[in-house]
């Protein structure tokens, strides 16, 4: 029995660490993606870019930054239905659960809760094809659900979009976008909103069992930001969505019994593996050996929330990072930022045996500075 919880204790630690040093893995492949994909404007023949397609692409970035705003899987949705509405004149969301369609709030069509517990026919149309084949499917309104056209008519022009949201390879929800009477319907920045909420669904889900597996809570500094970045929005009596109206074909959100992205669980496989195979070299490089397991515990615990706080950092100071980086003035661009988060570190671990390993201040040089104190610069205190 004992070997038992040895092993589960292994484990946890094996995964908990995949999942640190994987989260800023993920944001960085999610912003990557979503670059990828953004729409290319159309240059003059000097090869400058117009200034209406400099202004289109601004938006877009502004308004997947509000879809990252979102913490929880309502944020995210809600900033996903603001932003779609800059696309397409009147869009709605509506989560799929057991192959059937349940409207949960709209743009455009009314009231945002219009379209709410609406059932969409899924069996033909271009929402059964964009849930069969999960790509997203333009068509004329009359292909739409009869019922839907009869409740919330039709755009001028007859054109709409059905997109799907996957999320760990399953249809979600379904977002139907159309241009209203003014005919703005922008497909390709609308795929790119809800590839982008779809990803970054599945990186909140991550971030939130990291915390767990850690035993830390968000700290004040991730809400401040979130606060401050969020757009302003109406408040909503809908509860979650996501939890209301769950698929049966679609995994939770993970939870300490449910498993991780397959990516992640790939990761930790090895990971395990590899501890396993070389245990007594990795028992003899364990530098909290020598202590009693709640002191190496804490130290432990430490190393993982100083992760997370420069993490934290990098994830919303991408520009300055790299003009620090460049400049070698790292510290003096992210000042304000970093004592915050040095000084919600010491609030937590100050006072522990942890205090000793410096922990934060290591990962400030280690993550930010890639181990070149001089990138800091001179202000920072070594």
């Amino acid at each position: 029995m004992a070997d038992s919880k040895e092993l589960q204790q292994i484990v946890e630690q094996a995964v908990a660490q995949v999942f640190d040093r994987q989260l800023p893995k993920l944001q960085a492949e999610l912003v990557a993606r979503v670059l990828a994909e953004l729409p290319v404007p159309a240059a003059p023949a000097g090869g400058a870019q117009t200034g209406a397609g400099s202004a289109t692409q601004a938006n877009l970035v502004q308004a997947l930054a509000s879809i990252h705003a979102g913490t929880t899987q309502k944020e995210i949705l809600r900033a996903l239905l603001d932003a779609g509405s800059l696309y397409g004149a009147r869009v709605a969301l509506f989560v799929v659960r057991a192959g059937a369609a349940s409207g949960w709030q709209g743009r455009g069509l009314g009231e945002e809760n219009a379209v709410k517990d609406f059932p969409l026919d899924m069996t033909a149309g271009p929402a059964a094809h964009a849930y069969q084949n999960r790509t997203a499917t333009p068509a004329n309104i009359a292909e739409m659900d009869r019922r839907f056209v009869e409740q919330f008519g039709g755009p001028e022009n007859e054109q709409i979009l059905v997109l799907p949201l996957v999320l760990k390879d399953k249809v979600a929800a379904l977002l139907y976008a159309d241009g209203g009477a003014d005919g703005v319907l922008d497909g390709p920045s609308l795929e790119v909103l809800v590839l982008d909420t779809s990803v970054w669904l599945e990186v909140v889900s991550l971030r939130k069992q990291t915390q767990r597996d850690s035993g830390d809570a968000p700290t004040p500094a991730s809400v401040e930001r979130a606060a401050v970045a969020a757009p302003v929005q109406t408040v909503s009596t809908f509860s979650d969505p996501f939890a209301a109206h769950t698929p049966k074909h679609i995994a939770p959100e993970p939870t300490p019994e449910t498993e991780p992205a397959a990516e992640v669980v790939e990761v930790a496989v090895h990971s395990a593996a590899a501890n396993a195979a070389a245990s007594a070299p990795a028992a003899a490089a364990d530098p909290f050996a020598g202590m009693s397991p709640e002191d190496a515990d804490t130290h432990r615990k430490a190393q993982r929330f100083a992760r997370l706080l420069v993490d934290e950092i990098k994830l919303y100071n991408q520009a300055k990072v790299a003009e620090g980086r460049r400049n070698r003035d790292l510290y003096d661009r992210l000042k304000e930022d970093i004592e915050k988060s040095r000084s919600t570190f010491q609030k937590r671990y100050g006072n522990t045996v942890a205090a000793s390993g410096d922990y934060f201040q290591k990962e400030v040089v280690r993550s930010l500075a890639e181990d070149d104190y001089s990138v800091m610069g001179a202000n920072f205190r070594k």
